[in-house]
């Protein structure tokens, strides 16, 4: 098998768990928060500096690269790893949810999806074969099968039949699966419906994948329905197999998936609003490039050890944003997935030492469950 998943500690009070999943290229200590880098890169960061940050395993998107630069060239290259530099380990999805996304773009068919490029409008199709094969090219750790990410919010009726299509391409991606020393994860749908969530694991996780995703969440539901569809799902995954969380990146998110028992989790997000000048702290956000901070010279985050925290004061960063300078997007970017990379470090300790209930209750006081 590609990967190998050890459990190293479960939380006698929660779900939480701690572990390592094992990969080719390294070990990735779990709980843990995979930043996104979508086209082959972090945005504004270099691999060194995810390195320095603590990062182990970053994504890549499928429907991304197979459009620019295309697969090929990536295989051409050596793979992902050599093309972008990167010698740790990586996961890319399947670019289901990029399509899907698509709207009015696409058209979806057993066989799979029809879509226009939201680059030149120019026709493609997608399926479970094809991503597989895009994604063999790619040669990430981690591979996702293809799967239907459905609306929120969408009909019962809908929902069924976009799970069951999700379970007939899984197995189609299994059989169309060619390289063993990658990990294919099959993806749980059902919508906000707790039993459709149940009938879609009941069909996955017999399939006996390495690993296995919650998928259509954080999709604009209200945070208590996405807990709710948690603690229907994730009671019903293999114990001994890596669980991902997709989508979610917001620490209230990130804390209640892990004491729900996910180990994995990405997002866009700490790098999105890091370009629209908010950073993350202790206390919540910061949108430094607000008028008040013109002349605060104190670090983003007062004890922060990143590289921005220790060297930049926040009226330089907003400088730097207001004049649309490069260098205060990558301060920002830093020291977000560097908050983000060590809250999940702190859980994991916490989960170690059997004192995550504590941790949890702390931040519940302080922050509350998001609404």
């Amino acid at each position: 098998m590609s990967i190998q998943y050890t459990l190293q500690k479960e939380c006698s009070r929660t779900g939480a768990r701690a572990g390592i999943l094992h990969t080719p290229h390294g070990d990735v200590p779990t709980p843990v928060f995979m930043p996104v880098g979508t086209q082959a890169t972090v945005k504004t960061m270099s691999p060194e500096e995810l390195k320095d940050i603590g990062a182990n395993i970053i994504l890549s998107n499928t429907y991304h690269l197979y459009l620019r630069p295309g697969h090929e060239l990536v295989r051409e290259a050596g793979g992902l790893h050599k093309f972008m530099n990167w010698d740790r380990s990586i996961l890319t999805d399947s670019g289901g949810f990029q399509v899907f996304s698509l709207g009015p773009l696409r058209k979806i068919k057993e066989d799979g999806v029809t879509f226009r490029s939201h680059l030149d409008g120019s026709e493609h199709f997608l399926g479970p074969e094809k991503a597989m094969e895009i994604q063999e090219a790619l040669g990430a750790d981690v591979i996702m099968a293809f799967d239907e990410c459905a609306p929120y919010p969408a009909d019962r009726h809908y929902i069924k039949d976009s799970l069951e299509r999700t379970s007939r391409w899984a197995e189609r991606c299994l059989k169309a699966q060619t390289r063993k020393d990658q990990a294919l994860f099959a993806i749980i749908q059902g919508g906000m419906y707790p039993d459709l969530r149940r009938e879609s694991a009941s069909q996955l996780v017999p399939m006996d994948f390495p690993g296995y995703a919650v998928g259509g969440l954080s999709v604009g539901e209200p945070a208590e329905l996405m807990y709710e569809m948690l603690d229907a799902t994730i009671p019903l995954l293999p114990v001994n197999k890596p669980r991902y969380l997709m989508g979610v990146g917001t620490a209230d998110y990130l804390i209640e998936g892990v004491y729900r028992g996910a180990d994995m989790f990405d997002c866009v997000l700490p790098t999105r609003i890091a370009r629209n000048g908010t950073v993350l702290t202790s206390d919540g956000y910061l949108t430094v490039r607000n008028k008040p901070y013109a002349d605060d010279f104190r670090p983003l985050e007062e004890g922060c050890n990143c590289y921005a925290c220790r060297n930049y004061s926040r009226a330089y960063i907003r400088h730097l944003i207001k004049a649309n300078e490069i260098f205060g997007y990558r301060l920002t970017t830093y020291h977000n997935l560097y908050m983000l990379v060590r809250f999940m470090s702190q859980i994991r300790e916490s989960i170690l030492n059997d004192t995550f209930p504590e941790l949890y209750q702390e931040f519940v006081a302080r922050f509350g469950q998001k609404k």
